[in-house]
């Protein structure tokens, strides 16, 4: 019989049936009315979803297409700017950064840990020359979640300055209001939260990220913002589009509405703080413990295992996948994804998963007690809904 996979890898992430029958209709033209009009509902979708009045631009690439094109039409040779370095992807920031020409002034921050925010404070207050401040809304290598909100707030009443946030694995899966909070440049990836498959990305521009747009003289030709932004408020694209993801993308759209943006937090953050508790009932230390994402949690594993055997052993005797880690946390840790299309069932699936490749590489466990943990939050966090009482 052929092993039953459970993808609990932060991205890609499962997609649900009906988005998969959505992208196996036979395939529309990009240059049709029926086209136009599902660009249009996406359109709608994604302000919905990142919190936006403004247009949100939808580019083929995966995530780091939608890194690059932040810097590249918004910034200058030479601009300065702030990048906070607390893992793989602050790194990949600094790489982008400086490909361009750009000046970057590193925040390294330990990976596990987040920013402080008075650091950036006070860069901002010496240098009057930084132009943008870039950070991770959720550092997917090392599951911590910076302080995005108090970035925005020391960053939003300067005019010559704008943040912009990597929300790859946290839109769709924690509260990222662009508007509300003042996030200037906010950058999503298809394969995580919105449950697609690689290929799409997404940003969202404040008005100040746009006026960044008019000024900066960087090269660009495939992502240039101002021409995606001009198409779509055309219902169409500049050059032709994943057509296949963006009918995939209106149906998650339509099912994330549905269920309403504050469900799907509050679902997600049951779902990490039970992932948490039974880790933690294991024995084993937490990666983030002080500042974890809700869309997936970290652990280090026993003294002495080898991550790598670890995480074969689960993927391919067990047809559990987990994320292992990356840099120097290479072979140290496991990385267990609690977004999108996963459910209560798959997190117990990874927690006794994770109890019986512990027994089988020699470490004390009690079967059943990660388990337990798991249920109790998730079953207190159950509504009474239809139970009668």
């Amino acid at each position: 019989m052929r092993k039953k996979i459970y993808l609990l890898t932060p991205g890609p992430t499962p997609i649900i049936e009906d988005v998969l029958l959505e992208m196996a209709r036979p395939i529309l033209h990009h240059r049709t009315p029926q086209f136009s009009a599902i660009i249009e509902e996406v359109k709608k979708g994604l302000q919905y979803l990142f919190q936006t009045k403004n247009d949100v631009l939808i580019l083929n690439a995966s995530g780091t297409g939608a890194m690059e094109g932040s810097v590249s039409n918004l910034f200058s040779s030479g601009d300065s700017v702030i990048v906070i370095n607390g893992g793989k992807f602050g790194e990949r920031w600094t790489e982008i950064c400086r490909s361009y020409g750009l000046n970057v002034k590193e925040i390294s921050v330990e990976w596990g840990k987040a920013v402080d925010p008075s650091i950036v404070r006070d860069i901002l207050k010496r240098d009057k020359g930084i132009k943008g401040v870039f950070v991770q809304a959720s550092e997917t290598s090392t599951t911590v979640t910076h302080p995005v909100k108090e970035l925005a707030e020391i960053v939003r009443d300067i005019d010559d300055t704008i943040l912009v946030v990597d929300g790859i694995s946290a839109v769709g899966v924690f509260d990222l209001p662009m508007d509300k909070w003042g996030i200037d440049v906010l950058v999503s990836g298809a394969q995580k939260g919105l449950m697609l498959p690689p290929g799409l990305s997404f940003v969202g521009l404040s008005d100040k990220g746009w006026r960044f747009s008019e000024d900066a003289d960087l090269p660009r030709y495939y992502f240039d913002f101002r021409k995606e932004r001009d198409n779509l408020r055309a219902n169409t694209t500049a050059y032709t589009p994943a057509i296949s993801l963006i009918v995939g993308l209106r149906k998650v759209l339509q099912d994330i509405r549905e269920e309403g943006i504050e469900t799907i937090f509050a679902r997600h953050e049951r779902l990490a703080m039970a992932t948490r508790a039974g880790i933690v009932a294991l024995g084993l230390r937490l990666l983030a413990p002080d500042s974890p994402s809700n869309g997936v949690t970290g652990f280090f594993l026993p003294d002495g295992v080898d991550g790598g055997r670890f995480a074969r052993f689960l993927r391919d005797d067990l047809g559990i996948i987990m994320a292992g880690g990356q840099g120097h946390l290479k072979g140290k840790i496991l990385r267990i994804a609690h977004m999108g299309y996963i459910g209560i069932f798959d997190i117990i699936v990874a927690i006794s998963g994770l109890e019986m490749a512990l027994k089988r590489f020699g470490y004390n466990v009690e079967f059943g007690k990660g388990i337990a943990a798991v249920q109790e939050i998730l079953f207190m966090e159950m509504s009474d809904e239809g139970t009668g009482k």
